[in-house]
């Protein structure tokens, strides 16, 4: 579900237009070049999730723009927000989750277990 909430994002910026997310990043004092590369990874990064391909790396990534979301967009919202603004709470949830899949990887119906060999050495004492 991360990798599709993720890929969902990611298309919503290139068809917002990817120019107006990049302008909204300099408003918020981000450079704008940063837009292009967070909806990459969201998009990119998105779809290798769902097929389970480099998902420890895709997962650090998509939890350091969910850091980078929490404290310079959603925080001053507080964990709830306002009618104004969201809070943070579902972007630290997502955060939460991208840690775990850091930390674990991926273990069903993944692609990584492709490229890593299951043969496990035992030292005999």
């Amino acid at each position: 579900m991360l990798g599709v909430t993720f890929l969902m994002h990611g298309i919503v910026k290139f068809q917002s237009g990817i120019g107006n997310i990049a302008g909204w990043f300099e408003s918020i004092g981000l450079p704008g070049f940063l837009a292009y590369a967070v909806a990459v990874i969201e998009l990119a990064g998105g779809i290798a999730l769902i097929i389970g391909l480099g998902t420890r790396i895709v997962s650090v990534l998509i939890a350091l723009i969910m850091i980078g979301a929490i404290l310079k967009v959603k925080l001053a919202a507080g964990f709830l927000g306002s009618q104004q603004a969201a809070g943070y709470e579902l972007d630290l949830m997502l955060l939460a989750v991208s840690i775990l899949l850091a930390l674990s990887g991926s273990k069903l119906f993944a692609l990584d277990k492709l490229f890593v060999s299951s043969n496990k050495t035992s030292v005999k004492m």
